[in-house]
C-alpha cells in the first residue's frame, strides 16, 4: 500500500479534486493539503512524513516544500504535475489531467516506484509532448492560441 499526497495551495480546489479522484484505485491510500497556513487542511511535517509520494500541482508549491519540510523529504517523491489554479473543484478538464498527468503509482515496478538513471542532457521528451498535446489550449478556431 502506497501513500500519495496532493498538494496546492490552499486545499480547496485542485488538491481534493486529486483526491477524490484518486481515493478508488486500489493499493494507495491519498489524502491532500495546502501550502498556505489558512488552507482547509494546512500542510505538516506529519502529512510529508505519512506520504510515500508527494504530488503538486506547481513549481513554487515544491519550491516552498522543499525549502520548508527538506528533512521529512528524505527518500520521498515530490513530483510537479505543472498544474495551474485555473479550475474548479472537479472541473472537467482539471480531472483529464490529472488522469493523463498522474502515472498508474499503484502498478508495480512503475516509475515511482523505481526510477530508472537518466542519460546526461536527456532534458525534453518528444514523446511526453505528443501525450499532451490535445491538452492544448484552443480559441476555437482550430488553431493553438
Amino acid at each position: 500500500m502506497k501513500n500519495v499526497l496532493f498538494v496546492c495551495s490552499q486545499n480547496k480546489l485542485r488538491s481534493p479534486t486529486a483526491e477524490q479522484v484518486f481515493a478508488g484505485w486500489p493499493e494507495i491510500e491519498v489524502s491532500s493539503a495546502g501550502t498556505n497556513n489558512d488552507a482547509e487542511n494546512p500542510l505538516s511535517n506529519e502529512l510529508i512524513e505519512w506520504a510515500d509520494i508527494v504530488f503538486v500541482m506547481e513549481k513554487a508549491h515544491r519550491a516552498k516544500i522543499q525549502g520548508k519540510y527538506r528533512s521529512a523529504l528524505k527518500g520521498k517523491r515530490l513530483i510537479c504535475l505543472g498544474i495551474p489554479d485555473d479550475y474548479d473543484f472537479m472541473d472537467p478538464t482539471l480531472v483529464q489531467l490529472l488522469k493523463v498527468k498522474v502515472p498508474r503509482i499503484s502498478e508495480p515496478g512503475h516509475a515511482t516506484a523505481k526510477r530508472r538513471p537518466r542519460k546526461a542532457g536527456k532534458f525534453f521528451r518528444p514523446s511526453r509532448l505528443r501525450q499532451w498535446w490535445h491538452l492544448r489550449p484552443s480559441c476555437g478556431t482550430g488553431q493553438t492560441c
